[in-house]
């Protein structure tokens, strides 16, 4: 379950603001291809952080999955024409960071716009006196986040995070929600704050760099005030070009918004999916002065494309989703989600209630059975397992083996395991992970649990029980959040693998020989460790006993799930939003060593959440080059209250075969 990460460098000072991300996003569009003059995928690049003192520095990130070309790019601040810049690299990577010194100062109060080599307009950004002192950043996302003053040094080339305030301004919670550049020209604000915001002195500006911000209090209708939750619409006298952008600007002259399109993004309407929170995309129907239908065909997310569809539905009684904790960053080198940029909800809203659990969350590891690929187990913090499958496109508990899940209990009936990871081993049985028993949640007990799936009753025992609580003295502190730092996902690896791949046995310091060890059956158990994010490899013996053979420095600060992915002939180790999002491969090198191989974010469509289950179905399943990928938010928060996604635990995409 979610964990505050209290110990060092795990947490980010901006973690409060992070779970806001979703009401902090800057949508682009990019439905279409761009002018012939202007480089693939220019809009995925943002203004990320401005200083108007010394250097007068600023700082492009580029939200996309691919690389963009800033050759001849060149920026105009309000009182000189567009000048070109020396950018510290002339291709920005794929989330990645290029930084130069403005050509002209920049004022105490000033803007800024950039534009490609052709003149398109790609982003602007605008500041009052004293804002961009020290800095002026975005805070709640690289690329994505609401502006604001930093409070410490600058982050240049770097994420955004130190120096972000506790908490953003109402102000910044006013959203661009709705676009259409038809007749009409009709613009909708979307206020996802909890107190109404004076509109009166705001303006909005196109791309048009000749035309004057025009006050909203002038619009038609007139647009003086937006209450929490609701939302404004008006016509642009300005007039929105079927290639454009919008930009909008607080009374201070602060940009607080903006939105850049390509041709016929905004035909009929573009629109944010999940209201108020999500990614702009091309909607078939308009919406204005009420939730968004997210109808359509093409859309993006940062630019790429992406669709998160689905979802929807009211919270049942009891149902309490909890926002994320513990963001922190992706390992340096991570690449681009690589299957399907689209995601779909998978679940029914608050759908794993229990007895022990109604608030419906906590739906943590995952595990496709390799025998029966439409199965999907599932385990549930407060010592529950599902068994899942599919109807009508969600995974549903399966009505035939428990439409509730069966609970889960420790060697001889007793106790409540905090049940996180789950495997599925050669014998066809179920290995369950448990870091405490949650009825002395302030103890460790980091324990792997065999369970035989076929059993008859509601409760199950275990078959066997591996207690490693001992080799982690430093999870028995006496806090709970320390007890709740253990064994967060385990994966059953085949000796076959291990073999096959020349693995060298840490304990002889020879080829790995499974006859060595007789009792252990035909693989051995990878256990991932949230505290500190190795991974730990067992030899689980038929008579409760058990060989250690080493820990695996996966490169990350925390590991939330593990699987083996016979597919890609991999180890992956899965770590939630404390990792940025992110799914590391492991390899064996040439020296027989187990290591980090590459590391994948999620598509960018999805939640910065606590996903902390993960699961790659097995090739068997593939179809047209790519096979389904699921994820479990064991917050089920979504992109918070009121988007589509508020109170779902599953998520399904894409991976390559």
């Amino acid at each position: 379950m979610p964990t505050s990460h209290s110990r060092a460098g795990v947490a980010s000072v901006c973690a409060t603001a992070l779970t806001l991300s979703g009401l902090l996003v800057t949508g682009v569009l990019a439905a279409r291809p761009a002018a012939a003059a202007d480089p693939a995928d220019y809009q995925n690049v943002r203004i990320n952080e401005v200083t108007s003192s010394n250097d007068d520095t600023v700082e492009l990130y580029n939200a996309g999955s691919t690389a963009v070309s800033v050759s001849g790019w060149k920026v105009s601040d309000d009182s000189f024409s567009p000048q070109s810049f020396s950018p510290s690299s002339g291709t920005i990577p794929a989330g990645g960071f290029v930084t130069f010194d403005s050509p002209k100062g920049l004022g105490d109060s000033d803007k800024l716009v950039l534009y490609t080599a052709g003149g398109t307009v790609v982003d602007r950004v605008e500041w009052a006196t004293g804002k961009a002192k020290p800095a002026m950043a975005r805070c709640g996302g690289d690329g994505t986040g609401a502006w604001v003053t930093t409070t410490t040094a600058t982050t240049f080339g770097a994420p955004n995070a130190p120096g972000c305030p506790a908490s953003v301004p109402a102000a910044s919670r006013v959203r661009i929600n709705e676009v259409t550049s038809g007749d009409a020209d009709t613009v909708e604000l979307y206020n996802g704050g909890t107190s109404a915001v004076a509109l009166g002195s705001w303006k909005y500006v196109d791309g048009d760099t000749s035309h004057s911000p025009a006050a909203l209090s002038s619009a038609s209708p007139s647009a003086t005030s937006i209450p929490a939750g609701g939302y404004v619409t008006f016509d642009s006298a300005l007039g929105l070009g079927d290639n454009d952008s919008l930009f909008l600007v607080d009374g201070n002259g602060t940009t607080v918004d903006s939105v850049t399109w390509a041709t016929g993004g905004a035909k009929p309407s573009s629109e944010r999916c999940a209201n108020g929170t999500g990614w702009f995309r091309t909607s078939t129907t308009a919406t204005f002065g009420g939730a968004n239908s997210c109808s359509g065909g093409s859309g993006g997310s940062g630019g790429d494309g992406g669709r998160l569809l689905g979802g929807g539905g009211a919270l049942t009684s009891g149902c309490a989703p909890e926002a994320p904790t513990g963001t922190g960053s992706a390992p340096a080198g991570t690449l681009a989600w690589p299957g399907g940029k689209d995601v779909t909800i998978a679940d029914d809203v608050c759908a794993f209630t229990t007895s022990t659990g109604p608030e419906g969350r906590d739906l943590s590891g995952l595990a496709f059975d390799p025998s029966n690929p439409s199965v999907l187990w599932a385990a549930k913090n407060k010592n529950w397992l599902f068994k899942l499958v599919k109807s009508n496109g969600k995974w549903i508990p399966d009505p035939s083996w428990s439409a509730t899940g069966k609970q889960l209990r420790f060697l001889g009936g007793s106790g409540e395991p905090d049940s996180e990871g789950l495997t599925v081993g050669g014998n066809g049985h179920v290995y369950v992970t448990s870091e405490r028993d949650n009825a002395k949640n302030t103890v460790p007990k980091d324990t792997i649990m065999e369970f035989d799936p076929t059993a008859a009753g509601s409760t199950l025992t275990p078959v066997h029980q591996w207690d490693m609580t001992a080799q982690f003295p430093q999870l028995n502190t006496g806090s709970k959040d320390d007890a709740n730092l253990g064994f967060e996902g385990v994966a059953y690896v085949p000796d076959g693998w291990l073999t096959a791949n020349g693995w060298v046995d840490p304990l002889t310091g020879a080829a790995y020989d499974p006859a060595n060890y007789p009792l252990h059956g035909s693989g051995l158990f990878f256990a991932g460790l949230e505290w500190d994010g190795t991974l730990h490899a067992y030899g689980l013996n038929s008579d409760g006993t058990f060989t250690t053979f080493g820990t695996i420095d996966t490169g990350k600060d925390s590991v939330m799930d593990v699987m083996f992915d016979a597919g890609t002939q991999r180890i992956i180790a899965t770590c939630d939003n404390t990792c940025g999002e992110t799914h590391t491969s492991m390899k064996v090198d040439s020296t027989g060593a187990i290591v980090p191989d590459v590391t994948y974010t999620n598509p960018a469509v999805m939640p910065v959440d606590n996903l902390e289950g993960f699961a790659i179905a097995p090739a068997s399943t593939c179809v047209d080059g790519s096979r389904e990928a699921v994820w479990a938010d064991d917050g089920v928060y979504g992109f918070g209250p009121g988007s589509s996604s508020y109170g779902h635990a599953l998520y399904s995409g894409t991976f390559p075969c």
